[in-house]
């Protein structure tokens, strides 16, 4: 087997870290890579991970796992059972702000203090009326980015605790990533990873709707949700109530966020526009080609595949893509623990050698023949194949490194 860089994203909540982890989910099926996977859907959240809720795991290094990225609460001692010593850590945040407006969204029917709530401005108001931190579920309503880095959300805010943080964060993790620039983030990746451009070419899952347009085309039952669709609106008062009241999620976004962007002068800005051109050219491509309705997101309910609709939480419409063949996060978990842990009678997913769009953006094809790839056997087996630009992209048995025929990439 030809093996990758060892991968974890600590996938943040509602940060797009579900296209990210869509990503390495086709990168790792297309190049038959073992996932640590749950035993449900997530592994164990929101109480710390436990290397026994890995599917499969029988003990430190009995198996070697490549990827993981399902929702985890971080227990670095816990990971460390179930992934190598050199694996790459890597996670994504987002502006407490925005994170806190699709949090009370998606989770206001599942965490009591948003529930409660007439409207995010509300809740921001005065959230200890609203606020119990026993209660199960609330940790959405707080610190959600360093809840799910594994540090306790309900701690008053301190300049040296915040620091901590930072410091247990920066020792593990190799790449945080921001993503209200995501496309800039992609190509930080795909450069630490040194994948090819196409690995990292998307389109955003678990989107919400934004509201309802006068144009939409709604059954009876959507309808009567779109009523009730959350306030999210907030005065410039309340959005710096909501930065007081994450003070410790504020400090990390304004670190990493100045960290980020330290990372683009180094790789250099204008490489940076360069590929970010290039990556959305290369997005606009595959939507024209692949997706229907334009290339625009779809309501749930138009997407005639029931399969593959994606997961719905409270009242807002989560949209996806009606697509020739389209995998969302949750089905995709689900083929690849059909394919790690076969059944005596598997599904006919496809012809031999045909193409299909993964929901990250790229094709996978289900034949090992890829065009412009070359297996070559030796002490270091290694393997071919091509960038965008037909520059070569070498595999080691640990790593990607990239190789351009006239000039490398930074």
């Amino acid at each position: 087997m030809i093996i990758q860089k060892i991968v974890i994203i600590l996938k943040t909540h509602k940060t797009a870290s579900s296209t990210v982890l869509n990503m390495l989910y086709r990168f790792g099926e297309e190049r038959n890579l073992r996932f640590a996977l749950p035993l449900g859907y997530q592994l164990r959240y929101p109480l710390p991970f436990n290397a026994h809720r890995v599917k499969g795991y029988r003990g430190p290094r009995a198996m070697e796992f490549h990827i993981m990225g399902n929702h985890m609460r971080f227990n670095k001692p816990e990971v460390e059972k179930v992934m190598p010593a050199d694996t790459f850590y890597f996670s994504i945040i987002r502006d407490p702000v925005a994170l806190a407006e699709s949090s009370f969204a998606y989770y206001k029917e599942v965490a009591p203090a948003f529930r409660k709530a007439k409207g995010l401005g509300d809740f921001v108001d005065d959230p200890n009326k609203y606020y119990d931190p026993r209660l199960c579920n609330n940790h959405y309503a707080r610190n959600l980015l360093w809840f799910d880095f594994g540090m306790d959300n309900n701690a008053n805010f301190s300049v040296e605790l915040a620091q901590y943080g930072e410091a247990m964060i920066r020792q593990t993790f190799r790449l945080i990533l921001v993503s209200q620039y995501f496309d800039e983030s992609m190509i930080l990746l795909r450069h630490a990873l040194c994948w090819p451009l196409d690995a990292v070419v998307s389109f955003s899952l678990n989107a919400r709707q934004q509201k309802s347009g006068s144009n939409s085309v709604m059954s009876g039952s959507w309808v009567g949700k779109a009523a009730m669709l959350p306030n999210l609106s907030l005065t410039d008062r309340q959005r710096e109530k909501l930065r007081q009241w994450n003070a410790l999620d504020w400090y990390l976004y304004k670190t990493f966020n100045r960290t980020f962007w330290e990372d683009i002068d180094k790789f250099g800005r204008a490489q940076m526009e360069q590929e970010v051109a290039l990556l959305r050219m290369r997005r606009e491509i595959l939507g024209r080609v692949c997706l229907k309705d334009g290339g625009k997101p779809v309501e749930a309910y138009r997407i005639r595949d029931k399969n593959i609709r994606p997961f719905q939480s409270g009242v807002v419409k989560i949209l996806g893509y009606e697509l020739q063949m389209i995998r969302p996060e949750i089905q995709y978990k689900d083929l690849l623990d059909s394919k790690q842990f076969p059944r005596a009678v598997q599904p006919q997913l496809g012809q031999q050698g045909q193409g299909l769009l993964a929901a990250g953006g790229a094709f996978v094809r289900h034949d090992s023949s890829r065009t412009g790839e070359k297996m070559m056997m030796g002490e270091a087996e290694m393997e071919r194949e091509r960038d965008w630009d037909g520059s070569r992209i070498m595999k080691s048995n640990q790593t990607l490194k990239g190789v351009r025929e006239k000039e490398r990439l930074r």
